[in-house]
């Protein structure tokens, strides 16, 4: 039977072709915006994409399950070992591993950008630890969407400093608004991101969850952030600007798609939490089709709306 040849000449096992339709099943079915800009990619960094998210989604899942925190711990220690593996060369075992086997080879995927993605996975395993200081809500940030950024830029083949930068501040900036849009799920969970230091200057003293979320003064912590995830937004736009755009295409229409949820999140306030907020396929599709096929120079998204 005839083999597809990888990037590089190399025959691609069917093992390795199996590992790569799963990948894309994961983001397929995960009905994520990030799929929609994704599929604006090549197809080989495309590929790459979608392996990297089955690898964020996986180890997410494993913070998020009902296990015990020393399975959870476990786990996690499992996929720090797969890494290894992975980023020297070897054979992992499992089939998201293997998904990744040929975009770390090919385009230099960087051991400590997987292990801070686990890293800050990890910091949601345990007991919760309600509102945290902000240098930790920063550094969560930084390992839980920012080492996501530093490898999707990667993957896209924009590795110049500058996009290091831009993939930093956008997953801070994405990594704020799901905190904003999640309030009610996290707090399900016993998790609430909301930093202490804007608590306090609120006057809210209480760090339970539920709590929080009914305090009349809740309003003025979300705008806080909420102004917080535009600043970031800005430093990624204004960064962006001495990007070569093309490669970043599928980050900008993710970067649109998320200035527009924060739009709708700040649109409907902060006392209906109740009320679900997001962006409609129909536009999705829409920012698909703008960012994929209309944009000579990348469109820089100078404002949402």
């Amino acid at each position: 039977m005839a083999r597809t040849k990888t990037g590089g000449g190399r025959p691609e096992p069917p093992a390795d072709r199996d590992a790569a339709a799963h990948a894309r099943a994961v983001a397929a079915a995960s009905g994520s915006s990030f799929y929609w800009a994704m599929r604006l990619a090549p197809r080989r960094r495309r590929r790459a994409m979608y392996a990297i998210y089955a690898f964020c989604r996986e180890v997410d899942d494993i913070a998020d399950g009902a296990g015990a925190e020393s399975e959870k711990r476990r786990l996690l220690d499992r996929w720090r070992t797969e890494i290894e593996e992975l980023c020297r060369g070897g054979r992992p075992t499992g089939l998201t591993a293997r998904a990744l086997r040929a975009p770390v080879a090919e385009f230099g995927l960087r051991r400590e950008d997987f292990l801070a993605v686990i890293d800050g996975v990890a910091m949601d395993v345990g007991p919760a630890r309600p509102a945290p200081p902000l240098a930790e809500l920063e550094l969560y940030c930084r390992r839980v969407a920012g080492a996501v950024g530093l490898l999707a830029v990667r993957a896209l083949g924009a590795v110049s400093p500058r996009a290091e930068d831009f993939a930093l501040a956008l997953g801070t900036a994405l990594q704020l608004t799901n905190i904003l849009r999640d309030l009610r799920e996290d707090a399900a969970r016993g998790r609430l991101y909301l930093p202490g230091e804007l608590l306090a200057e609120a006057g809210i003293e209480a760090v339970s969850p539920q709590a929080v979320l009914a305090h009349p003064e809740l309003p003025g912590v979300c705008t806080a952030l909420a102004r917080m995830a535009r600043a970031r937004f800005g430093e990624a736009a204004a960064v962006l600007a001495e990007c070569p755009d093309r490669p970043l295409r599928p980050a900008v229409a993710m970067m649109v798609n998320y200035l527009r949820l924060l739009d709708r999140l700040e649109r409907r306030g902060w006392r209906r939490l109740d009320e679900p907020v997001g962006v409609s396929r129909t536009m999705r599709l829409w920012l698909a089709f703008r960012y994929g096929v209309l944009s000579g120079p990348c469109g820089r998204p100078a404002a949402a709306g």
